[in-house]
């Protein structure tokens, strides 16, 4: 093979700053199949998630849509080295609030591309939105979006008015999110198929869930927090509502606009919301981990925090004839009842989570003090 001469040299050079350069974002234009550049108008943000390739997804339930944001931020930063104790009085400091609760923090992930922490929250003073980032030396910066390629998926229900995106995940070759409309069966799940084309619209499904704790059929609650399955080469959504069944529903095979029946798996406690839910593997096991508020706490404690974290066995998902009225329950009265779901105490006071790497978590805990951000090791 011929060695390159001088002038060959500079050119395979610039070929191969531009595969690298093209590599960072090839992942994401693999999930944008069209974008816009400029200012998407967020009106609210309500929760955020990600897809490959730094692709950051926006539930803006104001809006009706979802907003998909190509960050660039691929690159595999250090983990978090130290807790940030205060964060949230560090996050208000940074917004120009003159104390914590000049704040509310709405959501927070880890980019999985890079493992850098997002977090929204919202200025109480003008109530506005924002996003920041917090690296591994505990610098948080904001991330703007008054200049960002991006698209927008509209989540179409008909003619129903969708009120609320309460989770987004991504599903391996879609992206599927949960939200509430004003109409009888309110309870929404939206597939939105990929590469995403800016403007486009979402398929819609009506979600009827049996209510383990409640002892009946309901259509009007949302969904707080959805995770994709896969089983059997079939593709579910697994959704978690107050009070707590833990439920899936196939969506392969549905048409648009189509009614569907969960099937109740567990039921968790009632007087409960789960707020973040992963999948992970802990010595070759596959496991469930749930951060919950518990809304009866004062009344009926289950720990000294409002906010507790419970995992439990994947095979529980798998559950095929144990359902609805015969799910598993975690409780018999105040007691536990099985040892395939576990209260993980260590966890107490964590209220956001969100997988870092194979081993650890990002969480934001309640304290005595404010509220910390941390990583944490995976039950």
């Amino acid at each position: 093979m011929p060695k390159p001469t001088g002038r060959s040299l500079p050119c395979l050079l610039s070929l191969l700053i531009a595969v690298v350069t093209c590599g960072s974002n090839a992942f994401a234009g693999s999930i944008l199949k069209s974008t816009e550049s400029g200012d998407p108008g967020v009106r609210s943000i309500q929760v955020l998630s990600f897809a490959p390739g730094g692709v950051l997804l926006i539930g803006d339930g104001a809006s009706g849509r979802i907003v998909a944001v190509e960050t660039g931020d691929t690159k595999q930063v250090a983990p978090l080295k130290k807790p940030i104790a205060q964060f949230k009085k560090q996050l208000a400091g940074r917004l120009g609030a003159p104390t914590a609760k000049g704040v509310e923090i709405i959501d927070m992930v880890v980019n999985p591309a890079s493992g850098r922490i997002y977090v929204a929250a919202r200025r109480q003073a003008d109530k506005q939105y924002v996003i920041v980032t917090v690296d591994g030396d505990g610098e948080i910066r904001p991330f703007p979006l008054d200049n960002v390629r991006h698209a927008e998926i509209a989540l179409s229900a008909g003619d129903v008015k969708v009120s609320r995106v309460t989770d987004i995940a991504w599903a391996e070759d879609r992206i599927i999110a949960a939200g509430r409309s004003n109409e009888t069966f309110a309870s929404k799940i939206f597939s939105i198929t990929t590469p995403i084309a800016h403007n486009a619209e979402s398929n819609s499904y009506s979600a009827e869930t049996y209510h383990v704790s409640h002892r009946r059929w309901e259509t009007k609650a949302p969904m707080s927090v959805v995770i994709p399955f896969r089983e059997n080469g079939q593709t579910f959504v697994v959704g978690a509502f107050s009070c707590t069944p833990v439920v899936k529903y196939p969506i392969d095979s549905l048409k648009p606009g189509a009614q569907v029946k969960g099937s109740s798996v567990m039921e968790l406690g009632s007087g409960n919301r789960p707020i973040d839910m992963f999948i992970y593997e802990k010595d070759g096991k596959p496991y469930v981990l749930s951060n919950t508020f518990r809304f009866h706490h004062e009344r009926r404690p289950f720990g000294p925090s409002p906010y507790w974290t419970v995992k439990f066995q994947q095979s529980v998902l798998s559950e095929n004839k144990a359902v609805n009225e015969t799910a598993l329950k975690r409780l018999k009265g105040y007691e536990p009842a099985t040892d395939r779901v576990e209260m993980v105490e260590s966890w107490h006071g964590v209220m956001q989570m969100d997988k870092l790497g194979d081993k650890q978590a990002a969480v934001l805990r309640q304290t005595d003090s404010g509220i910390d951000l941390e990583v944490l090791p995976l039950p």
